[in-house]
């Protein structure tokens, strides 16, 4: 941005010098021609008024001649040519060369009753003529029918011209350069403050919300730094209020579900007790139905407040990993043989790969892309496992032959307490397991996406880094 100010400033200036030195030629050259033609003409008026009264009334050719070569000796270093012309006469001049006088001049003196100048080129230099009428005498001041013409070059004026020219080109440079000084000082100015505001800007980009600059002046960069300093504060204040919130809520979330392990477990162990009555028929039949669903809906609170206590402890930053060296397909193997799905999910893991993970965490995550493929999907829908080894990473799949997500739901899949279907609002899970499987690929420094195949059906997708060992 200096580099364009500096050239903008230059051409300013380069624009403004050629804007002087043209116009200054223009009046320059007007008023020498002006001058040389002003004097021209006095000159001659003088002249031919000192010299006319001798002349007879009505000039003979002879007349005219001593008039003009008595003309063309006070001529001085004008060196004009002279001639003299009587009524309907032609030109008459004792010079030789005979002066060089335009048609058009000639004709316009003929009415004339005072000079008449012209600007004419011969010979390829700029010459002047002019043509003065003599009036008579008397006090009748009518014309007497004798015209006086002279020309003279214009060379030596047009030498002065070109002069002109030469110094306002030979000036114009020098202040160009010149100018270079202050556009430097002129954009070293305008951009300080425009460096200030930036580097102030990636400062609270990078999270130093506490960034202000230093404003001074009046003029609108001082302005701009007064608004962004506004700006920044009430950016700061909001930040540190919702940083407030946000803490309380996760403390409030976190302490709710502490306390209501201890409850929970309680309500746990006498279900369970209650359930092995019902089991011996020691209940009634409304009573054992009853029963089963108060331990129903205490399993399911159960697992929200666990699942609450991870997300708990991803937010405050106190999920660990616990790598260790595991058999991939072991580790499928197990997750499905623990909750008993071997028989309705696929798996298709080669044998041999190892990789270091957090096998507990891991575990997690299956167990939720797998159950909610299994509860989605439906009981006669294939579930399928795959995993691979693709340069770095470990990429583990897990399809289902279901109607797959609703494009309402699929880009906040992974956000907390998302359900697939938002009519269901008594399901069966809390909304926060893919929350906490997102977490836990995160964690490992992984990613987990979620798709609809082409063909129907959802597709998540666990990535995680990988070394052969």
């Amino acid at each position: 941005m200096r580099t364009r100010l500096v050239v903008v400033f230059l051409l300013v200036a380069a624009v403004s010098a050629l804007a002087a030195a043209a116009l200054t030629f223009r009046q320059a050259r007007t008023a020498i021609l002006d001058r040389a033609r002003d004097d021209a003409v006095h000159d001659l008026r003088a002249q031919v008024g000192s010299l006319a009264p001798d002349l007879p009334a009505a000039p003979a050719e002879t007349d005219l001649r001593a008039l003009t070569l008595q003309l063309d000796r006070a001529g001085g270093s004008r060196d004009w040519r002279t001639a003299a012309a009587y009524r309907d006469g032609g030109p008459v001049s004792a010079g030789d060369p005979a002066p060089v006088l335009p048609d058009r001049l000639r004709d316009a003196a003929a009415a004339a009753r005072t000079a008449v100048v012209q600007r004419f080129h011969h010979a390829d230099e700029p010459w002047l003529a002019v043509a003065l009428p003599v009036t008579r005498a008397d006090r009748s001041a009518e014309p007497s029918g004798l015209v006086v013409y002279a020309s003279f070059s214009l060379a030596g004026q047009e030498r002065d011209v070109a002069a002109l020219v030469a110094a306002a080109r030979a000036g114009a440079l020098p202040v160009v350069l010149l100018a270079v000084v202050p556009a430097l000082l002129a954009a070293r100015r305008v951009l300080r403050p425009v460096r200030q505001l930036r580097s102030a800007a990636e400062n609270m980009a990078a999270g130093a919300l506490d960034t202000r600059i230093d404003v001074t002046g009046d003029d609108e960069l001082a302005d701009l730094g007064r608004t962004f300093n506004t700006m920044a504060a009430t950016l700061q204040a909001d930040a540190a209020t919702l940083r407030a919130m946000e803490a309380r809520a996760r403390r409030f979330a976190a302490d709710v579900s502490h306390e209501l392990r201890t409850p929970l477990a309680a309500m746990t162990a006498v279900t369970g007790v209650l359930d092995q009555d019902a089991a011996s028929g020691r209940l009634e039949p409304e009573t054992a139905e009853a029963l089963e669903l108060v331990a129903d809906e205490t399993n399911k609170l159960v697992r929200m407040v666990e699942d609450l206590m991870e997300i708990s402890r991803f937010d405050a930053g106190a999920a660990v990993l616990e790598l260790d060296e595991i058999d991939v397909r072991e580790l499928v193997g197990k997750t499905l043989a623990l909750r008993h799905w071997q028989d309705r999910v696929g798996a298709d893991v080669p044998s041999g790969l190892r990789a270091r993970l957090d096998p507990r965490r891991v575990d997690v995550v299956l167990a939720n892309l797998i159950g909610n493929a299994l509860r989605h999907g439906g009981p006669s829908v294939p579930v399928d496992v795959r995993a691979r080894a693709e340069d770095d990473r470990l990429v583990v799949t897990v399809t289902d032959g279901g109607p797959g997500i609703p494009a309402g739901v699929l880009p906040h899949v992974f956000d907390r307490f998302t359900k697939g279907d938002a009519a269901r609002t008594r399901s069966e899970g809390s909304g926060l397991g893919l929350a906490i499987a997102a977490e836990n690929a995160r964690l490992h420094g992984g990613t987990l996406t979620a798709a609809n195949a082409p063909g129907g059906g959802a597709v998540f997708t666990l990535t995680l880094p990988w070394e052969p060992v």
